[in-house]
């Protein structure tokens, strides 16, 4: 069905239809974030994908199950099979990792791929993700994990805290497994990363992971 709105755009509809239908937004903000972002912030950020992870379903056509942040990647095993150098560290924090089973915590939406240049920000929080093109249905774990090493490997340490309050705030629960999805995400990357300082805070939050599994 079609209709007309005013201000002549045209909304079109797909109620019913078995056709594929989208809504679209306007968002303010931008994909930039603060150079030295706010705890608040840094909250915010984990705030929003708490709201994601408020949506619980299971797996279905275009929602597949995710076992790791940014599924068509596999960094992990690319180094597995010889496919790309690794490291003693990556190697054995792989190694651990295998050697558990995953955990079966809440089978959500998730976003699939959560670092800034995904969302939308203004003043001081993050209003809304975007590009959801590899969502699908796991654990909150696989987005919490990845916003928390990205915010690593971008800002320090001590930044992957201040997401976790945020999404413990907004949910009023306690994240589940934290260890193994950071671990999970940090694996989830190439090698050298895109520099190496950033391969070195990668290194950082990882063996810090590992260290808690």
């Amino acid at each position: 069905m079609r209709g007309r709105c005013r201000r002549g755009w045209r909304r079109d509809w797909a109620t019913g239809s078995g056709v594929p239908a989208g809504l679209e937004s306007v968002v303010p903000g931008s994909s930039s974030w603060p150079a030295a972002p706010s705890a608040a912030f840094l909250r915010s950020a984990g705030a929003a994908i708490a709201r994601v992870h408020a949506v619980g379903l299971g797996p279905r056509p275009g929602l597949p199950m995710r076992a790791r942040p940014i599924a068509v990647d596999d960094f992990a095993r690319e180094r597995r099979i010889g496919a790309m150098p690794t490291t003693d560290l990556l190697r054995r924090a792989d190694e651990r990792v295998q050697a558990i089973t995953p955990p079966t915590g809440p089978a959500v939406l998730v976003h699939g791929d959560v670092w800034p240049g995904n969302t939308m920000a203004g003043g001081d929080r993050v209003h809304a993700l975007i590009d959801w093109k590899t969502a699908g249905v796991g654990d909150p774990g696989v987005d919490l994990g990845e916003l928390r090493k990205q915010v690593a490997m971008i800002y320090s340490p001590d930044a992957p805290a201040h997401v976790l309050d945020g999404w413990e705030r907004a949910t009023g629960t306690r994240a589940g497994a934290v260890a193994y999805w950071d671990a999970v995400a940090a694996l989830n990357t190439p090698t050298g990363s895109y520099n190496p300082q950033a391969a070195q805070r990668r290194d950082d939050f990882l063996r810090a992971a590992v260290s808690r599994l």
